[in-house]
């Protein structure tokens, strides 16, 4: 049996993120319509960094598929800790039929879906987080139409894990994605270039650029994200004070004039005012946040269906 994660972006192809975003708004306008965790089915859902919308989100998809998710603490489970992560990842996959793991290296992730034997998803890690960029892409379809050809601008901290997953994620979508970041917080090369390999096949396009005014220039849609994530605490004078290299980066009223007259403005939350964003963005006409942060519920909901799917169908008995 081959069983599917969701590590990565790119761990779907084109074909199946445009499925997993139709699964979801079907889902979203019927959502007890898909019961792919009845009986119900446990799902382990593990946290060693703080959460609101990812807990509230997948603890009401996998109720809404008709399992039962299964709220584990990170510091009481102190996995790679207390007990190793393989030996975790093989007792809690006996008992699950699925794993949810906010964590915080990306060999963390990788090594409980080397060992677990069900499909095991990012939640975030410090690399990537591709859950909420399905939940943006099916946001930005509510409101933009088809994302093939649209032009998305993300400013801010480029080399951080919402970059990276924006990169990967929105190339996969034929779109054409911009980072504005200082020359200091590029993203990693790595994943620049492998975001420009499927940009190029899907008819997309990747650019990387140092001023916030080119990179939103005619936007469809404006991104950005909070300078201090999760792990930089100790770093937020230097991020949020006077002499920040992102405060050229604010999404004011001013930067959004610059974008398309329709575009839309999205951040993952938590948001600070004043800092990466104005009130008046964020809380204006164009700000879409709210129903983005909805969305998380509707695209993990069709995200869980369709790797439990897929997972199935590679079953021996299936083959």
């Amino acid at each position: 049996m081959s069983v599917r994660h969701f590590l990565r972006d790119d761990d779907l192809t084109a074909e199946e993120q445009a499925e997993v975003l139709r699964r979801a708004a079907a889902l979203k306008g019927a959502p007890f319509s898909d019961r792919s965790l009845d009986g119900p089915r446990m799902v382990s859902v593990i946290f060693d960094k703080p959460t609101l919308r990812t807990q509230v989100s997948f603890a009401g998809a996998i109720t809404g598929l008709g399992g039962y998710p299964m709220i584990v603490d990170g510091k009481l489970a102190q996995i790679g800790t207390r007990e190793s992560i393989a030996d975790t990842a093989r007792v809690i996959g006996r008992q699950s039929a699925a794993v949810v793991w906010r964590t915080h290296g990306q060999d963390r992730i990788e090594e409980m879906a080397e060992y677990a034997g069900v499909p095991v998803v990012n939640a975030l890690t410090d690399d990537f987080h591709p859950c909420q960029i399905l939940a943006d892409l099916l946001t930005i379809t509510e409101h933009e139409g088809e994302l093939a050809g649209l032009a998305v601008a993300y400013v801010g901290d480029g080399a951080n894990n919402m970059a990276h997953s924006y990169l990967l994620g929105c190339a996969l979508a034929g779109m054409h994605i911009r980072i504005g970041t200082p020359e200091t917080h590029q993203p990693r090369d790595d994943l620049r270039s492998r975001a420009e390999e499927i940009a190029a096949e899907q008819g997309g396009s990747v650019s990387v650029v140092f001023d916030a005014a080119e990179a939103v220039a005619d936007a469809d849609v404006v991104i950005t994200d909070t300078w201090v994530s999760m792990g930089m605490e100790d770093q937020k004078g230097e991020r949020q004070g006077a002499a920040s290299p992102f405060a050229p980066f604010t999404v004011t009223e001013q930067l959004m004039s610059e974008a398309a007259a329709d575009a839309i403005f999205l951040h993952c939350l938590p948001a600070y005012r004043g800092f990466e964003v104005e009130a008046a963005v964020i809380d204006g006409p164009q700000s879409v946040v709210w129903d983005e942060a909805e969305n998380r519920l509707h695209a993990q909901k069709a995200l869980l269906s369709f790797l439990l799917e897929a997972s199935d169908a590679s079953a021996p008995d299936n083959a």
